[in-house]
């Protein structure tokens, strides 16, 4: 299994998927600040790995703090979940960690200090494996919807490299490939950060699962020669009522999809669903370096002073959504009665 990113007595060590996948190195962060530039800066991307990161910055973080009482090490507690807090605005999981993290803190308050670090650190350590297991899950709900045999096409990275383990979307790829499903996976290559060409596609060729890269606009035209059967893809946030942030670019997928009647499907575990949120409108949408765009390896791709877009995500409507695999089932429309039962449902069971 790829060790995407975890706890170590020497910090929390990471795969660097910026130098992916052309050399596979580690780093590891002794600090929750150098956390917070690992998120900022892509070294682990995905929704439910940036909310893991999150939990192990702060549980590592609160390790390092000085404080000698409870009063201080409050202080300090609040400006590490600041600090992780501010790094990226769509994945709702990072918040999401934040919170739950800040809900063990409130509940350890009265207990002697060096109880408290050990407990974050050890409920940093059970969403790591909590999110393993959520994605295994999915993968089994999923794999009843791949077809048995035929391509699939995916956008952006969402398997191991952008979880604790397994993955989301390629969970649910590899554990139809584990059923005996014959898939072919078609990945776009996800400019401008080339997820799916330099992560999605590394991951795939180390399971031995047949894949073929293909730059993000030929996905209609192998949609129109009956080369895919279904798309699955990840997700960052998943709105109240069914609307989706995903890489940008994945919009444009499940409207192609849509016209040509091929299922589009989303995994994603529960705690990238917001249901605070009621629709995609209200989803804040990343913007990063213009850099990303114009330049590719370091080349000027672009000519000077030209103005940049580069929003890292986009909306994709609910009605385009063929369904959504969690870990604790699949939802299909009217969305906002599917996800409210699966998360009611996993509440009841949590308590």
């Amino acid at each position: 299994m790829i060790n995407t990113l975890e706890w170590t007595d020497s910090g929390v060590r990471f795969i660097d998927q910026t130098k992916l996948p052309t050399e596979e190195t580690y780093v590891t962060c002794k600090t929750h600040d150098q956390v917070a530039d690992v998120i900022r800066n892509m070294v682990v991307r995905g929704a439910p790995a940036i909310g893991v990161a999150a939990a192990m910055g702060i549980a590592l973080g609160v390790k390092n703090s000085k404080a000698e009482n409870g009063g201080d090490l409050k202080k300090d507690f609040d400006q590490i979940c600041d600090v992780i807090g501010k790094t990226r605005p769509t994945a709702v999981n990072l918040f999401w960690a934040i919170r739950r993290m800040q809900d063990k803190f409130e509940n350890l308050r009265v207990r002697p200090l060096p109880q408290i670090k050990q407990a974050l650190i050890e409920e940093a350590q059970r969403m790591h494996a909590e999110d393993i297991a959520a994605n295994q899950a999915m993968g089994r709900h999923g794999a009843t919807l791949m077809p048995a045999s035929g391509g699939v096409l995916t956008h952006c990275n969402a398997g191991a490299l952008a979880t604790a383990g397994y993955g989301t979307a390629l969970g649910v790829i590899r554990a139809a490939v584990e059923q005996g499903k014959k898939i072919h996976v078609y990945a776009d290559e996800t400019r401008p950060f080339l997820q799916g060409s330099r992560l999605t596609a590394w991951e795939l060729m180390k399971d031995g699962i047949p894949t073929t890269v293909i730059s993000d606009n030929m996905s209609g035209a192998m949609m129109r020669q009956g080369k895919i059967g279904a798309v699955v893809v990840g997700a960052d946030r998943i709105a109240a009522n069914g609307d989706v942030a995903n890489k940008i670019g994945t919009y444009t997928v499940a409207v192609l999809a849509k016209e040509h009647n091929i299922p589009f499907y989303v995994a994603a575990p529960l705690s990238t669903v917001d249901l605070q949120t009621p629709d995609g409108s209200k989803i804040p949408i990343e913007q990063r370096n213009a850099r990303e765009v114009t330049h590719i390896a370091g080349k000027q791709m672009t000519p000077d002073g030209v103005e940049i877009e580069n929003p890292a995500f986009d909306v994709t409507p609910a009605k385009y959504v063929t369904a959504i695999v969690t870990e604790r089932g699949i939802a299909r429309a009217p969305y906002e009665d599917s996800l409210r039962k699966l998360a009611d449902e996993a509440a009841v069971v949590s308590t």
